[in-house]
């Protein structure tokens, strides 16, 4: 009788892990769609966290993030209008985000276009990425034959680099050690907290000529 209820148990494991498993990749296509997480947080959370494989991960947080664009470059400038007409607290978080759209990055989008667009999106940084580039899209009018494929390569670039560097850290720290993994990444922060500062720099002295 135990032999028997042992057998049960471990046949239906299988459908445990499967279970929890499908679970795990909700959780991920969830956090792809945040605004602020987007595949920055996915995708670490779904390979490091959750123990997914890295394909699984990949594709499901792509799918996560494209939902939310896509739906955004259908029906962002309607949603806004009606929210910021129902709500003062939307009204003042869509003219933040629409104001620092503006200010920081509009002007890159309108001069190099697609491209433009296609390179933000796939940067993996705060305030770039799938929302912000679907916003872009929307302020400067660009047709959905053209936006579209731009927010999907993007969000597909931006999924690969993320997933890229999760990978490439295991195998650093797994080869290497955790201090040297920590070095790498204190090193990579400093050369992008420099590059941004020196691009800021650059900008207010060509800016003051």
């Amino acid at each position: 009788m135990i032999a028997n209820f042992y057998r049960l148990v471990k046949g239906c494991l299988p459908v445990v892990n499967l279970k929890n498993k499908m679970t795990d990749l909700i959780q991920v296509f969830l956090l792809a769609m945040t605004p602020i997480g987007e595949l920055r947080l996915a995708v670490p959370m779904g390979i490091l966290v959750y123990h997914i494989d890295t394909l699984s991960v990949f594709f499901v947080s792509v799918a996560g993030n494209l939902v939310p664009a896509i739906s955004f470059l259908l029906f962002l400038k309607k949603l806004s209008i009606y929210l910021s007409e129902k709500s003062v607290v939307f009204k003042k978080i869509f003219s933040w985000w629409e104001n620092n759209a503006r200010k920081k990055h509009i002007g890159k989008i309108h001069q190099y276009g697609v491209i433009g667009l296609v390179m933000f999106v796939a940067t993996p940084l705060p305030l770039t990425g799938a929302w912000t580039g679907a916003l872009l899209a929307t302020m400067i009018n660009l047709p959905l034959k053209k936006s579209l494929p731009a927010i999907f390569i993007g969000v597909t670039g931006a999924g690969i680099i993320v997933t890229s560097m999760i990978v490439l850290g295991i195998n650093v720290e797994k080869y290497f050690g955790w201090q040297t993994l920590v070095g790498s990444l204190t090193f990579g922060a400093l050369a992008v907290a420099g590059f941004l500062l020196y691009n800021k720099h650059y900008k207010f002295t060509k800016n003051g000529e």
